[in-house]
């Protein structure tokens, strides 16, 4: 499958982004998503995932509040709606894909199967 992901930008902090992850070539319902986000030297820390139908929905502890996923199957879309938004979010952000999500290893990335390019965010104070 192949992920767009799109949306980010430079806010001010406090301000709000939404960020939007577009899949092709297979069945985008088969597959739980979610978003993780990079900063250079750091490793990618996961965000938040949605599995196939919005029925469950797991977030970092970080984001917990401030951020919200959701995914439209009929658009292959899944989105994180990003508010509040302080500097410490400054970071690319990527979607990524995982055709099986186990409870206790949501926050892994290796669990992940694709992955989207990638959309910086960047939050000014």
């Amino acid at each position: 499958v192949q992920l767009q992901a799109s949306g980010g930008g430079l806010v001010q902090a406090g301000d709000s982004l939404r960020l939007s992850c577009t899949a092709s070539g297979r069945t985008f319902s088969n597959y739980a998503m979610g978003w993780f986000r990079q900063v250079p030297g750091k490793e990618r820390e996961f965000v938040a995932a949605v599995r196939r139908t919005n029925s469950d929905k797991y977030y970092a502890d970080s984001v917990k509040g401030r951020f919200t996923i959701s995914r439209d199957n009929a658009k292959n879309t899944v989105y994180l709606q990003l508010n509040s938004l302080s500097p410490e979010d400054t970071a690319v952000y990527y979607c990524a894909a995982a055709s099986g999500l186990i409870v206790s290893s949501v926050p892994n990335p290796r669990q992940y199967n694709y992955w989207g390019q990638g959309t910086q965010v960047t939050v000014s104070s």
